[in-house]
C-alpha cells in the first residue's frame, strides 16, 4: 500500500488496516520507524470525517514540534494546550502535554465530547516514577467514546499492558509489534582510548591487560575516529549539562564545515536570533563561535529560543556533532549518522546505575538516517573493565525490563474524583495497571490513595460528603494542592503584593538542582517565608503520620532576586547574574510561576486577589518568558 507516494511497510499498513476498522491501537516499533506516519494517518482520517482528535506527548518540547509539523501539514486545522500556550483552543486537532489532557478528563470532559480520537505519543512514559501516573489516569478516565493510538519505541510487556486497557474498557485493542529497524545499527565501544568493533575484541582486549594501567579515553579520539570513519554527523549523549557544554568547547580546535556551510550555518543563526529576539543575550554569541565550526551543545539549561534554533539547524544537516543530554532522544526527530553514549550508567531515582535496555535503545535509535543511510552506528565509552563489559553485554543481548505502574493520584485527582463520585472513587484502585500487576500482592498504592482521602478530610477539603470551598481551590492545583490550598484557607494570599505574589509562586514550584545560590531576604520576606515553612513542615508532619510518600515539596527561594528583578521590568540579562541557575532553568520556573497563578484564578477567589493575579502574570509573561509568540516563529 501507498500512501502519499510513500510505500508503506507491512506493520505500517496492519495498524492502517486496524484504524480503519476503528480500533484501538498499541504500535511497538524501533525509533524512527515510521510511527508517526501511523499518526498523521489517522489525523488526516479524522479530518475528512469531521472528527476531532487529540495528541499528547510527554514534554513541552515535542507538543511544540508537533504544532509546527502538523500545522504545515493540515493548515488552519491545528492547535496547541500547555502550561505555557494556548493557541487555537477549538481546533480539530488538538495538541496538548499528558498532564493537560488528564486534567480535561477530570475537569472539563465536555470540551471532549467532539474528540474521538486521542493519540499517546512515547506512551512508555507510564512507568516514569514521577510522571507515569498521568498516563495510567489518562487512560483510566479515557471516555468510551474515544479511541486510542498510543506509540511506542519500546513495550516489552505488551500484552500485559493490552490486556488491562482491554479489561478496563472492555473493548478490543489491536497489538502492532515491529522489531527489525529500517537502519540496521553497528556497535563500536571505545575503551583504553581505542575503538572496538565488536564484544568479543573488547572482553580479549581487557582480559588481555587487565593488570595493566589503562589510558582514559578521550572525547577528541572518539569524534576524530567518527570524521575519519565518515561516521558523522554525531550525537553524542551526556548525562550531565556542564559536560555537554565542556565537550563542546573543547571541540573547537576542530572545524567540521566546508566554506559553503559555514556560511550557510551563520546566515541561518543571525537569522533565527534575530527573530527570536535573542541576539544580545549572553549564550547567543558562543553558541555561534561553536555552530560556525559544526559543533553544538543542547541541554534544558539552554533558553528555549536557542534550543529551538538548535533543532532547526540540526534538520538542516549543518551541525555535525552535537553534545546534548537525554531529552534529544524523547521523540524530536532529530535522526542522525551515529550515535555516541559518554558512558553506559546514569543517576536512576536516587543512585547511579547501568542503564536500562530500553532507556539505551531509545538513544541509540536515533542512529541511522531513513532513506539515507544504510547502517547506523553507535560508539558506548567504556571504563575496560570486567563490571562495564558486562554491563554492556548485558544492554545489547539482554530482555528489555517491562514497563511498570508508578500510579500515585495526586490529590486534585482524588478532590476532582470525589467531586463526582463520593468515596466510591476509592474503586478506582482496581482499575489500575498497577492492581492488574501486582493485585494484592503489593496493595500500597491502595493504601495511600485511602490515606490521602482520610488526610483531605482531616484538614477539611472535604467535609460532610463534599467539596469544602478550600476543596473547590485546591482541586485546581495540580502538584501543589496542599500548601497553596493550606495558605489561600488563611488569606495568606491576600496580604501579599502583587510582586509578593510572584516571589512567593516561584518559591512553591521551585526545584533546586545541586548547591544554589541563596539570597538574603529582607525582613519581610523572612517573616513570609516563616510562614510558608511553617505550613509546608505541618502538612509533612501530617503526611509522614499518615504514610503518605512522596511528602509535599519543600519551598525554595533561590529566584527571588531574579523573579524581583523581572517583576521591576529589568531585561533578562540584567537578572541572569542574580542566580546559579541555569538560563533556561529560570525560564521554565518563570513560566511555572504563571501557570498556577492562572491555575489560581477561579470564581471563587477575591476579586483583589484576582486583580493582583492578572497584574503579576501580565509582567511575567513578557519577551523570552512568553513561549506563545515564539511557537509562531
Amino acid at each position: 500500500m501507498e500512501l502519499n507516494h510513500i510505500t508503506l511497510d507491512p506493520f505500517q499498513n496492519e495498524a492502517i488496516d486496524y484504524l480503519d476498522k476503528g480500533l484501538s491501537v498499541i504500535v511497538s516499533a524501533p525509533t524512527g520507524s515510521g510511527k508517526t506516519l501511523i499518526a498523521e494517518y489517522i489525523i488526516e482520517k479524522c479530518l475528512k470525517e469531521g472528527k476531532g482528535i487529540i495528541y499528547t506527548a510527554p514534554i513541552k518540547a515535542l507538543s511544540n514540534q508537533k504544532f509546527r509539523d502538523f500545522s504545515a501539514k493540515f493548515p488552519e486545522s491545528v492547535g496547541i494546550i500547555t502550561g505555557d500556550v494556548k493557541i487555537n483552543p477549538h481546533a480539530s486537532v488538538l495538541i496538548m502535554t499528558t498532564e493537560i489532557f488528564r486534567n480535561y478528563l477530570l475537569q472539563d470532559i465536555e470540551k471532549l465530547q467532539n474528540k474521538k480520537w486521542v493519540i499517546f505519543d512515547e506512551v512508555h512514559y507510564l512507568d516514569d516514577i514521577e510522571r507515569g501516573t498521568v498516563w495510567e489516569e489518562s487512560i483510566i478516565f479515557l471516555p468510551q467514546n474515544m479511541k486510542m493510538l498510543a506509540l511506542s519505541a519500546t513495550l516489552p510487556n505488551i500484552d500485559q499492558f493490552i490486556a488491562w486497557i482491554e479489561k478496563t474498557h472492555n473493548h478490543p485493542v489491536k497489538k502492532i509489534e515491529e522489531h527489525k529497524r529500517a537502519v540496521p545499527l553497528h556497535f563500536y565501544f571505545q575503551a583504553d582510548n581505542r575503538i572496538f568493533s565488536n564484544v568479543s575484541e573488547l572482553e580479549y582486549h581487557t582480559l588481555k591487560n587487565k593488570d595493566e594501567f589503562f589510558k582514559n579515553n578521550r572525547v577528541d579520539s572518539l569524534i576524530k575516529y567518527s570524521q575519519e570513519n565518515a561516521f558523522l554527523p554525531c550525537i553524542y549523549f551526556c548525562f550531565s549539562r556542564a559536560k555537554c557544554e565542556k565537550f563542546a568547547q573543547e571541540m573547537l580546535k576542530y572545524n567540521f564545515l566546508n566554506k559553503e556551510e559555514e556560511t550557510r550555518i551563520k546566515e541561518l543563526y543571525n537569522s533565527y536570533t534575530k527573530k527570536f529576539k535573542i541576539r544580545h543575550h549572553h549564550s547567543t554569541s558562543f553558541m555561534l563561535s561553536l555552530l560556525e565550526r559544526g559543533i553544538a551543545y543542547h541541554h534544558a539549561g539552554l533558553l528555549p529560543p536557542l534550543k529551538e534554533i538548535i533543532e532547526r539547524i540540526f534538520t538542516e544537516k549543518l551541525i555535525k556533532v552535537i553534545f546534548t543530554t537525554e531529552t534529544f532522544a524523547l521523540g524530536i526527530n532529530m535522526p542522525s549518522r551515529t550515535v555516541c553514549f559518554d558512558e553506559i550508567s546514569k543517576y536512576y531515582r536516587g543512585k547511579t546505575r547501568y542503564l536500562r535496555k530500553r532507556d539505551f535503545y531509545q538513544m541509540a535509535g536515533r542512529a541511522g538516517r531513513r532513506g539515507i543511510d544504510k547502517e547506523g552506528f553507535v560508539i558506548s565509552r567504556l571504563k575496560p573493565y570486567k563490571e562495564d563489559v558486562t554491563a554492556i553485554k548485558r544492554i545489547l543481548q539482554g530482555n528489555p525490563e517491562p514497563i511498570k505502574s508508578q500510579f500515585n493520584a495526586s490529590y486534585a485527582t482524588i478532590l476532582n474524583l470525589y467531586h463526582d463520585t463520593g468515596d466510591a472513587l476509592l474503586e478506582i484502585y482496581p482499575k489500575t495497571f498497577h492492581y492488574f500487576q501486582f493485585g494484592k500482592r503489593k496493595g500500597s498504592e491502595k493504601k495511600i490513595l485511602e490515606a490521602k482521602l482520610k488526610l483531605l478530610k482531616q484538614l477539611r477539603y472535604i467535609q460532610n460528603d463534599k467539596l469544602t470551598m478550600k476543596g473547590q481551590f485546591a482541586s485546581n492545583m495540580f502538584g501543589y494542592e496542599l500548601i497553596i490550598g493550606e495558605l489561600w484557607d488563611k488569606g495568606f494570599f491576600e496580604r501579599l503584593s502583587w510582586v509578593e505574589l510572584g516571589i512567593i509562586i516561584c518559591a512553591i514550584i521551585t526545584e533546586v538542582r545541586g548547591k544554589e545560590y541563596l539570597p538574603k531576604l529582607d525582613k519581610r520576606l523572612k517573616k513570609i517565608k516563616r510562614e510558608m515553612w511553617l505550613a509546608t513542615h505541618q502538612i509533612q508532619r501530617i503526611e509522614k503520620r499518615f504514610r503518605i510518600f512522596p511528602h509535599t515539596k519543600t519551598i525554595h527561594f533561590q529566584l527571588t532576586d531574579a523573579m524581583h528583578a523581572w517583576l521591576m521590568g529589568k531585561d533578562f540579562n540584567q537578572i541572569i547574574d542574580k542566580v546559579s541557575s541555569d538560563e533556561g532553568e529560570i525560564i521554565r520556573n518563570f513560566r511555572m510561576t504563571n501557570q498556577v497563578l492562572r491555575d489560581m484564578d477561579q470564581k471563587i477567589v477575591t476579586d483583589s486577589l484576582r486583580s493582583k493575579i492578572h497584574k503579576t502574570t501580565s509582567i511575567i509573561n513578557r519577551d523570552i518568558v512568553n513561549a506563545e509568540w515564539q511557537l509562531k516563529i
